[in-house]
């Protein structure tokens, strides 16, 4: 009787430590299966390579898609910049025959900070697509509120212009992978069409700009000048995430510490994010 009793404790045993391996197997199994998941969802996230952009804006592939050359990214500055706010209260020609007679620009919506809603110039609106998301609804708010509504009126009397004198673009500082910081010292020059009346305020800044990812248009056959304007904006794989304006003590000189940030930290510098 003892042998049996002893007999079924041993078979108990064997029996319970069969059950825990087995458990303990299928958690590494259920592990092993999670952990291969994860695997194939960083996968199916993981950026396409980039390519490098030289200053003639022909791409060259690489692995690391950071890089961008100094000259690239002080044109991209220059051009988005120029964009946005040069205003002509007329649209960039698209044939021979809008050269001599181009179209109005209408203007495009935008809110305010004031809870009210301005119009921007059109160059503007797609030129907006160089910022980034978080940044750009703010910043386009601001602009609304620089535009005077003369640009857009059709009294030749009334009707103003704008357009962006740069100065100088200083090159490209890196203060992180794929971060750049780069001061632009420039002159916003608004006159009258009838008078040539003008108001000229400097616009000092400074911009944070940063690599940027770049698809492009599935359907560039079938899109239309506004969407292929934008494309092109993104097609620089550079966007500019703050605008910070920029103090100068004496000449500016990446060299030497000699320029300082204008109202860091302050809430009424309207170009701070």
């Amino acid at each position: 009787m003892v042998r049996l009793l002893e007999k079924r404790q041993r078979t108990g045993s064997v029996l319970t430590f069969f059950a825990i391996a087995t458990f303990s197997l299928h958690i590494l199994v259920l592990f092993l299966f999670l952990l291969q998941g994860l695997n194939i969802r960083q996968l199916s996230l993981r950026k396409p390579p980039n390519f490098v952009q030289l200053i003639n804006g022909k791409p060259v592939a690489n692995i690391d898609d950071l890089p961008r050359e100094p000259e690239a990214i002080r044109q991209f500055i220059s051009k988005t910049m120029i964009s946005m706010f040069s205003w002509s209260g007329t649209l960039p020609p698209q044939t021979i025959e809008e050269v001599a007679s181009p179209k109005s620009d209408l203007g495009i919506l935008i809110n305010t900070t004031q809870g009210g809603s301005q119009k921007i110039s059109t160059s503007s609106w797609v030129a907006s697509f160089a910022l980034s998301e978080d940044f750009r609804k703010g910043f386009l708010s601001t602009v609304a509120e620089m535009t005077p509504p003369e640009v857009f009126s059709e009294n030749p009397n009334q009707a103003m212009t704008s357009q962006l004198v740069i100065k100088r673009v200083y090159p490209p500082k890196q203060i992180a992978p794929g971060k750049w910081q780069v001061g632009m010292v420039a002159d916003l020059v608004q006159k009258n069409r009838v008078g040539g009346a003008k108001l000229i305020t400097p616009f000092n800044k400074d911009f944070l700009v940063r690599a940027a990812d770049y698809f492009a248009n599935p359907q560039a056959d079938n899109s239309t000048d506004l969407q292929k304007a934008i494309y092109s904006v993104r097609a620089d794989r550079l966007e500019i995430y703050e605008i910070r304006n920029l103090c100068l003590l004496d000449d500016y000189n990446p060299n030497e510490n000699k320029s300082k940030q204008c109202g860091t930290g302050q809430t009424s510098d309207s170009f701070i994010r």
